[in-house]
């Protein structure tokens, strides 16, 4: 059962509580998206609160019995059998921070820093990873405070959890290493005291809590998974568009052909696509004399394409929402009564191969979606199609002017780095840790190739909308269904009509926004 969002409060326009149930995609996404201007504040419930401080009375009760517990008192990694005193113990929490920050390349979008400190609160606040309240506290004050961690890209396998990203974010807690405010990235240090936030002390436990874990590849799953719906919703109105603007039939579309394949994916585009085509004056006006027999697979076979990848996108969406609803962390602390007896276990909850599968078939199904796409736009531009009528590249002028020629290629281009992109992380190994973490995901990796791989079908996308807006207009008077005009118009509020040839990057870059904005989405 997803997280509940409260009704506005008096005091802040919109809130999430984190009560230990599994974060919803959507409000994951209201937060990390949330600006200082219009926040959502992040709570603890009561119930929350409580089961936290049982668990870390299971740790503290592990600390006074002085038996060896790994990430209490020993090393990490290959180092576990290191005991290490109790006098020690706060040192070492702090070292493990300071010595697996170390990431590398461009920082990640303030947004996917933000999903990620909500993602690792949301998971802490279950009560199995033995930090005490005052800490996970401490990490919502930030959230609240919209002080996020300037956090590298790359640095994490994917294995003991995103440990490098993680690492990033935790220095926040000790009041060092760099974050984002105001949009641009200045040193933690003197921002959080311009805010009255402290520096906390961590103790036994804490320092390895807030850096095991899969929140970097879950957040950023959950953002692609929001993104992808918008994209997904957008490519069935280009889809649809273009049956009318390549006078294609909709034969193709007839509900039994997709009852007797089975495929529930190819069964609801279909669906969706006769719905949008619902009441087309153009597909009448060609019925009886069109003579060509096929349409060409980009056309014909666009249920069972999207389809496939509709399918594979609801597998990702299942792994990533089970995700927000779990504790990834390692060992993990189940408190059998509020009094610290308990029980401290170790485990492999930290391995990221659930969602690098996912976030790799992500970028899979984006390279489907974009690929079937670019060939429509190529098959529109193209002109060689006669009974169509269309202008080579929909130029007003060909020769003189070159239409929309190019705006193709760089669809071409698009899908040839998705291809590259879709080739999986998660399958390359590359052990760690002097060989103890001898099998890695590589899940970070995955996840980064998703969100290029969803930004760049987006531009594709873009395109065919593009395209097809403007071959729409060579049918008028005739129009198209309802949903398609509907599109249409929608392409219309940011783009207008190609009066002559003119610069199409900002074109372009408005329907991509517009996707973003879902409003190709149903109702």
């Amino acid at each position: 059962m997803p997280a509940t969002s409260p009704a506005p409060n008096a005091s802040h326009p919109s809130t999430l509580v984190l009560d230990g149930s599994p974060l919803a995609i959507a409000d994951l996404v209201r937060v990390a998206r949330a600006t200082a201007s219009a926040p959502v504040r992040v709570e603890l419930s009561p119930d929350a609160r409580e089961r936290v401080a049982r668990s870390r009375r299971v740790v503290d009760e592990a600390v006074r019995g002085g038996r060896a517990v790994y990430g209490l008192n020993t090393g990490f990694g290959s180092l576990s059998r290191v005991r290490i005193e109790h006098d020690r113990a706060c040192e070492l929490q702090r070292n493990i921070i300071r010595s697996h920050a170390c990431g590398v390349g461009e920082p990640l979008p303030r947004e996917v820093s933000r999903a990620l400190m909500v993602t690792l609160a949301a998971s802490l606040a279950r009560g199995a990873s033995g930090v005490r309240v005052e800490t996970l506290e401490r990490l919502i004050d930030f959230i609240n405070h919209h002080i996020d961690p300037a956090i590298p890209s790359r640095g994490s396998v994917g294995a003991s959890g995103d440990l490098a990203p993680l690492a990033h974010a935790a220095l926040l807690l000790l009041g060092e290493g760099e974050c984002w405010v105001e949009g641009r990235i200045e040193p933690v240090a003197w921002v959080a005291r311009s805010r009255d936030i402290e520096p906390i002390e961590l103790a036994e436990k804490e320092g390895l809590a807030l850096l095991n874990g899969t929140h970097l590849m879950c957040a950023t799953g959950a953002l692609l998974c929001h993104d992808f719906r918008n994209l997904f919703d957008a490519a069935l109105a280009a889809a649809a568009m273009a049956v009318d603007a390549a006078k294609a039939t909709d034969a193709f579309l007839d509900a039994r052909i997709h009852e007797v394949r089975r495929q529930p994916g190819q069964i609801e585009v279909a669906t969706r696509l006769r719905g949008l085509l619902s009441g087309s004056e153009i597909v009448r006006s060609h019925a009886d004399n069109d003579p060509r027999v096929q349409d060409p697979y980009s056309l014909r076979a666009m249920p069972q394409v999207l389809g496939a990848a509709l399918d594979a996108f609801r597998f990702v969406e299942g792994a990533v929402e089970r995700e927000l609803g779990a504790v990834t962390d390692n060992p993990l602390v189940f408190a059998n009564d509020a009094k610290g007896s308990g029980d401290i276990v170790s485990g492999g909850n930290f391995h990221g191969m659930p969602l690098a599968i996912a976030l790799d078939l992500l970028a899979v199904a984006c390279s489907h979606v974009a690929g079937i796409s670019e060939r429509r736009t190529f098959w529109v531009v193209s002109g060689f199609d006669q009974f169509v009528a269309h202008k080579p590249y929909l130029a007003k002028d060909p020769g003189v002017e070159s239409g929309l020629m190019i705006a193709q290629y760089a669809a071409a281009a698009c899908v040839n780095e998705l291809a590259g992109n879709a080739t999986p992380a998660s399958v390359t190994n590359i052990p760690t840790s002097a060989g103890i973490e001898d099998y890695n995901s590589f899940g970070a990796t995955s996840a980064l190739k998703a969100s290029r791989s969803v930004a760049l079908a987006r531009s594709v996308v873009a395109i065919e909308l593009l395209t097809m807006a403007e071959a729409l207009e060579a049918h008028r008077p005739l129009r198209s269904g309802a949903g398609v005009e509907q599109a249409h118009a929608a392409v219309r509020t940011v783009v207008p009509k190609l009066a002559k040839d003119r610069v199409l990057s900002p074109d372009i870059r408005a329907i991509e926004k517009l996707i973003g904005t879902g409003a190709f989405s149903r109702p």
